[in-house]
């Protein structure tokens, strides 16, 4: 696990953010990270930004532009509407309702098929969830140590739209507000960096 959250750690510094939600990966930026560097141009602000939001969901460009277009149709706000998009996931609500420790490691039991919705295995991490979703652990994670502690231990408190159960399971009570989501992005940078694309 170090291996691999070496760079992960590096990634959190280089970007100004902790984009693999491990506790330790911004202990030692300093400052002068990239979030609040004077010397960047406009340009260069909003494609910070744009990397540190997929940077944080880990979603590949192609698949990030997709959402983006999505949003941009929407009644709502861009920004807004592209992060609650994100945040709809199964991956990342996975990891918000505390069944893994990082969104890396809620996509790999996603992969492998060690979650559930409404009562089906769903194994795309990216399939995106709706407002009344129950989200459970299979039986075969629930019996994983490691799962059955990440949720016992990971307690939910600070996100209105998801609601915990003591049986491996959790709902999501309603579509995230813009600000429940507890990311610190500018969604304006990055609506303004796609629009000149």
């Amino acid at each position: 696990m170090a291996k691999m959250m070496g760079p992960r750690f590096k990634q959190s510094r280089r970007l100004g953010l902790n984009v693999c939600g491990h506790p330790k990966a911004m202990k030692r930026a300093t400052k002068g990270t990239a979030r609040s560097d004077k010397k960047l141009t406009e340009y260069g602000k909003q494609l910070l930004e744009k990397q540190r939001l997929r940077a944080y969901y880990g979603v590949l460009e192609k698949q990030f532009l997709s959402i983006f277009m999505e949003a941009k149709k929407s009644k709502e706000q861009t920004g807004a509407a592209f992060v609650q998009l994100l945040e709809r996931r199964l991956d990342n609500l996975v990891y918000r309702m505390g069944f893994a420790s990082s969104i890396r490691q809620a996509r790999q039991m996603v992969t492998h098929g060690h979650i559930y919705v409404n009562g089906k295995k769903v194994n795309i991490p990216s399939y995106r969830c709706d407002a009344g979703d129950v989200i459970a652990l299979s039986p075969r994670g629930r019996k994983a140590e490691l799962f059955k502690e990440n949720y016992e231990t990971n307690y939910v408190t600070s996100y209105p739209y998801i609601s915990k159960e003591e049986d491996f399971k959790a709902t999501l009570v309603t579509l995230p507000n813009r600000e429940d989501v507890p990311i610190e992005i500018e969604d304006q940078l990055v609506v303004e960096y796609y629009s000149k694309i």
